[in-house]
């Protein structure tokens, strides 16, 4: 029987990251993790590889799109599925094999197989049982199914995310229930490969937790790009037969009954934290009505030496969120201050344009009652964007009315996902819309148009 100081269950980042902060600060440790390589989800069936072909089919578009525009003519690129298979299938054994490769670095152990706790101090896996002064729970999540609709997933024709990404041929026509962030980036892909897209959701907006300006802007662009939506319609059934399928949906203001065939449908209706196998009720760790495991401030379960992170526990269901309580957990384990401010914890969607957001939405601020100012700033006006077709698209900063300090952020364009994080800078120490106005931006760059935000919340953006 071995002996940890921690171990962790689970190779996602939340668990990997909370193995090697463990290890850093000189626990012995060890991770759990039942899958033939490291990562969890987000290596290896959901970020990287989504990533990965959202990539793939964006310079597919940029050929077919924009080439000529800059004079590079020639018949467009033919697209070679396998190939593109292979393509993120190598960019995730990348990713997997350095984990690995830093695992050995750190001297973890990696515990092959699916764990399970039978009592404090103890975790199995398969017939060995093992001892951990501390246990950290990092299961994550996996697949939710549609709500009240009578939905098999085969992943063959109806599918998740997981099933997505491994499609033996690109369908004719796709259903995406659910738009959201998964729903949206896998649908953008297909659209770029020559799919039928049809977005169906439940609420009348898509991305429901963004602010409502980026909401509508978003949805323009991407019905311009070709995916179809029907909002506000609840899916009922799918049925599948000789290798296709059809979806049946009531639309909520009418109550009026609709269907559509497919080839394929992606069912992405969000994520549920995955625990199955662990014990908890038996250890009698606390969970939620949802689910998730209860943990206090410092990631500490109901029971003695057991902690959390990640999916399996409340908050949005993120890798960066995971990873930094993953980090936080570790410290608080070896007797330092852990810390994650989940006030500053963006979101990402990464299609074309990316759309990104941190801290309150506009309408937050004003069901809240808050005295805010907006400060926005178009990529129109940004010399960078305009150059590389990616006009489309605006920075849109919040601030306190009086005391100017930044309260929420919302970017749709050009790499919104790295620009969001110098907000997030900002925020983290309580920066105002000066403070973020005052730092010289290199020129050209898209960071200009973040800069040109801020100086909007004060005199006026100089190029508006």
């Amino acid at each position: 029987m071995a002996q940890y100081d921690v171990i962790v269950i689970g190779a996602g980042p939340g668990g990997y990251v909370a193995a090697i902060r463990c290890a850093q600060l000189g626990l012995k440790t060890a991770c759990v993790e039942g899958r033939e390589t490291l990562g969890g989800t987000c290596l290896n069936v959901g970020c990287i590889p989504s990533k990965a072909l959202l990539h793939a089919s964006h310079q597919l578009h940029e050929a077919e799109e924009n080439f000529a525009k800059m004079g590079l003519k020639g018949k467009a690129p033919s697209v070679d599925w396998k190939q593109m298979l292979s393509y993120k299938d190598d960019v995730i054994g990348q990713n997997t094999g350095g984990i690995e490769f830093l695992f050995k670095k750190n001297k973890i152990d990696w515990l092959k197989g699916w764990g399970s706790i039978p009592e404090a101090g103890k975790v199995k896996v398969g017939d060995e049982v093992h001892e951990a002064k501390n246990i950290i729970i990092a299961s994550g999540s996996a697949p939710a199914s549609v709500p009240g609709a009578e939905v098999e997933i085969d992943e063959k024709v109806v599918v998740t995310s997981t099933g997505a990404l491994e499609l033996p041929k690109i369908p004719k026509k796709m259903v995406v229930i659910g738009a959201g962030v998964i729903g949206l980036e896998m649908g953008s892909v297909y659209k770029r490969l020559g799919s039928e897209v049809t977005v169906i959701e439940f609420l009348d907006t898509i991305t429901p937790t963004m602010d409502t300006e980026v909401q509508r802007n978003f949805k323009k662009m991407l019905t311009k790009q070709g995916l179809e939506f029907t909002l506000g319609a609840a899916v009922s059934k799918v049925e599948t037969k000789g290798g296709k399928a059809k979806v049946t949906y009531k639309l909520r203001k009418d109550d009026s009954e609709h269907s559509v065939d497919a080839d394929v449908v992606l069912v992405a209706t969000g994520r549920k934290p995955y625990t199955e196998g662990l014990g908890l009720d038996a250890l009698g760790i606390e969970t939620t009505k949802g689910g998730q495991i209860k943990t206090d401030s410092h990631w500490a379960t109901s029971v003695k030496g057991v902690y959390a992170i990640g999916d399996a526990i409340e908050g949005p269901m993120l890798a960066h969120k995971a990873e930094d309580e993953g980090m936080a957990c570790a410290e608080v384990i070896a007797g330092k201050h852990g810390h994650v401010n989940y006030n500053v914890i963006p979101s990402v969607i990464y299609t074309h344009p990316e759309v990104a957001s941190v801290g309150a939405t506009e309408q937050e601020l004003k069901d809240a009652g808050k005295a805010y100012k907006v400060g926005k700033f178009s990529f129109m006006g940004n010399g960078r964007a305009k150059a590389v077709f990616a006009g489309d698209g605006f920075v849109k900063l919040l601030a306190d009315k009086e005391t100017d300090r930044i309260l929420g952020c919302h970017i749709i364009g050009p790499a919104a996902g790295d620009l969001i994080h110098e907000v997030c800078v900002a925020m983290e120490y309580g920066g105002s819309a000066e403070d973020l106005a005052l730092p010289c931006p290199a020129h050209p760059t898209f960071s200009e148009a973040v800069r040109e935000a801020a100086l909007a919340c004060g005199d006026g953006a100089i190029h508006a």
